[in-house]
């Protein structure tokens, strides 16, 4: 497994729409192995395949939970509810951190590593890490959504969790 270099903004990449992952084979294992190994390297809770250069829907999200990694192959979101308005910040914009609104309850379709499509519901942070993992897939930016820069004393009194 492996450590990939993570793309900062603004590359490109990152406001792209991936495209559709049509073959499950040994390579998407690995990648999502590397993908899993590179989000825990920088102390992520999710990680999207353009943060790593790659233009595929394939995304994963850990927030040291109950549920342990999802994987989302072609993720699509159903269905959405609620509100919950908190702080994001993104691996491809270290030490930007800002106040970003998003629904507190998604449900999600997408596939498995094997390609196996399964429907998946979260709520609350496991569901703002979800949406923000898919906008990567759509080349939608959480900076497009901030409502207020936080600055790092700011940051310092807040706990995600």
């Amino acid at each position: 497994m492996t450590v990939r270099k993570i793309v900062m903004y603004p590359a490109d990449i990152l406001e792209e729409q991936c495209e559709l992952v049509s073959v499950f084979d040994k390579k998407l294992v690995k990648l999502l192995d590397d993908m899993y190994d590179t989000m825990i390297e920088f102390d992520g809770v999710g990680l999207a395949a353009p943060q790593i250069g790659i233009n595929q829907q394939i995304a994963i999200v850990d927030i040291d939970d109950d549920y342990g990694t999802i994987e989302m192959i072609n993720p699509e979101i159903l269905e959405t509810k609620g509100e919950q308005t908190d702080p994001e910040g993104c691996l491809s914009f270290p030490g930007i951190y800002g106040v970003v609104t998003r629904p507190s309850y998604v449900k999600i379709k997408a596939q498995n590593r094997k390609g196996k499509v399964f429907t998946f519901e979260a709520e609350d942070f496991l569901a703002r890490a979800i949406q923000h993992e898919i906008d990567h897939l759509e080349g939608v930016l959480f900076t497009s959504k901030v409502s207020r820069y936080l600055e790092e004393d700011e940051l310092e009194g807040l706990s995600e969790e």
